[in-house]
């Protein structure tokens, strides 16, 4: 008989594998959707539509997995999760429409739900001072992003963008079949019968459910959007080959998964109330400073006329990149911090109406990115989008704390 701390590690192990890898699948179109927008001659918005398609499906299933996940317990409904998306992964190498990829892509992104499941699932398997230790571990699990950047361009100079399908088809069938043989059940975890959907799904009303859905937009639904989109950034603004704007755009991945077990220890040390104050202000300075586009200035002066220009270099871009990346990796545990604290007793309702919040976040940026470079021409529009919903999230947690900073500080 397995000791609870052998199965709370491989539960730990296995779960964090398994979110890596839904994680990886979710990301698929940010490298293989720049050759599939150049063979079918798509606009930036439609780039947009398309990369963010899957997040669209996985954000919108996030309430339901979550509740279904207190209901019947994370091990059956995310083993359920991944094997359903197999299939939607192996027939994409088939599609030549651009509807096509929109419902392979809405199917294919059901993976991208595996958050809602694998939160409280780990939550509950650790005490109380240990949770957000082990939701940070679990959420590292988004630095599958990364190894996307890393894989798929790869696997696309080896064959095509058709054989990376078939390979992420194949992986998730093995992660799958490995999870359910290292992972385990406690009936305990699952919510009691006698809780009822309605009253679930009451939390939306809940006004702390709400601010936090908003923080976790811009943490989780930002860093999302970026991941989709900074691979076809680095391509345009700067003249890269696909394969080392994808390994730059990997120096914001990487880190803003991986870290993300950084912010649950910060979160559990100082609070998530400090920590998320100031992963707040530094993306607000970043995003400042990433929203100056490409610029050339010529100045009058007595002697003549001056030319100067302002704008960011690759390497300058990249470092404030990674800044934000690992800031956001911090910010991410930060909020599902709030959400273990404060709601003990629905962590997979609340995460799911949060996880639901960020992924919207996540399907709608990259949507708005695209139309305001068709707008205006400007790549760093984007930045500039990302700089104004942090100013929210300031604002509100500024009022939203007021009355109760001196207890939480």
């Amino acid at each position: 008989m397995a000791s609870l701390t052998y199965k709370r590690y491989s539960v730990l192990i296995s779960s964090t594998l398994s979110f890596t890898v839904c994680f990886m699948i979710w990301m698929m179109l940010a490298v293989v959707g720049i050759p599939i927008k150049n063979e079918l001659g798509l606009s930036e918005a439609e780039f947009g539509i398309l990369a963010a398609t899957p997040v669209l499906s996985g954000s919108l299933v996030r309430v339901p997995l979550g509740i279904w996940t207190d209901r019947y317990g994370g091990r059956i409904v995310l083993f359920s999760l991944m094997i359903a998306c197999v299939p939607a992964i192996y027939l994409m190498q088939y599609a030549d429409h651009f509807w096509h990829f929109l419902v392979i892509g809405l199917v294919m992104g059901l993976a991208g739900g595996s958050f809602s499941v694998g939160t409280p699932y780990v939550a509950r398997w650790f005490p109380k001072e240990q949770q957000g230790m082990a939701m940070g571990v679990f959420g590292a699990g988004n630095a599958g992003s990364a190894l996307n950047k890393f894989l798929a361009p790869a696997l696309i100079a080896y064959g095509t963008w058709h054989f990376v399908p078939t390979v992420y088809a194949a992986i998730m069938l093995g992660t799958a079949i490995l999870f359910w043989f290292t992972s385990y059940s406690d009936k305990s975890h699952q919510v009691s019968s006698s809780v009822t959907l309605g009253e679930q799904l009451a939390l939306l009303k809940d006004p702390g459910v709400l601010r936090y859905s908003q923080y976790y937009s811009v943490v989780f639904g930002g860093y999302v959007a970026l991941a989709l989109w900074m691979t076809k950034y680095y391509v345009g603004e700067y003249g890269l080959s696909l394969k080392t704007a994808a390994f730059l755009a990997a120096c914001f991945s990487l880190p803003g998964g991986v870290l993300r077990a950084l912010g649950g220890y910060f979160s559990d040390k100082f609070g998530a109330y400090k920590v998320t104050w100031a992963v707040m202000w530094i993306c607000w300075v970043c995003f400042f400073i990433l929203s100056y586009p490409q610029t050339d200035l010529v100045i009058h002066t007595s002697k003549g006329e001056v030319s100067l220009h302002i704008g960011l270099n690759v390497t300058v871009f990249t470092i404030l990149m990674f800044t934000v990346g690992v800031a956001m990796a911090v910010g991410k545990a930060s909020v599902f911090k709030f959400v273990a604290d404060d709601y003990p007793d629905n962590i997979g309702a609340v995460s799911g109406i949060v996880g639901l919040a960020g992924g919207l976040g996540g399907f709608l940026l990259p949507i708005m990115f695209g139309f305001l470079e068709d707008l205006t021409g400007i790549r760093s529009t984007s930045f500039m989008l990302l700089y104004g919903t942090v100013c929210v999230s300031l604002i509100w947690m500024h009022f939203s704390f007021k009355a109760k900073r001196p207890a939480a500080e």
